[in-house]
């Protein structure tokens, strides 16, 4: 499995844009071939920051998001948003269920 954890900071004033774009590219990833979780969030204590999270069957599956149109147009979107700090890291990994 391939996890995708990042942040980045989004202007106070471009939330409502970020947003929409935001929506848009969740509903369209979580619908491709391979893709387990799919998820972006305000962090709770600093509400500029954005959370990303990703989860992939494989690499190959992650290569194949990269090139969907949807991902084109997020791009475009987020880069009228102006996103600041962006931070991205892809993991691979085996899951385990975490001990309670």
């Amino acid at each position: 499995m391939i996890i995708v954890e990042g942040s980045a900071r989004i202007p106070e004033d471009a939330w409502e844009e970020a947003i929409a774009a935001m929506e848009t590219m969740i509903k369209a990833s979580r619908e491709e071939a391979g893709c387990i979780e799919y998820a972006y969030s305000r962090d709770l204590l600093d509400p500029n920051l954005l959370r990303i999270i990703e989860r992939w069957k494989d690499k190959a599956a992650l290569v194949s998001h990269f090139a969907e149109p949807h991902m084109a147009v997020f791009r475009q979107a987020l880069g009228k948003v102006g996103p600041q700090d962006l931070e991205v890291r892809m993991y691979e990994a085996e899951p385990e269920p975490m001990p309670l």
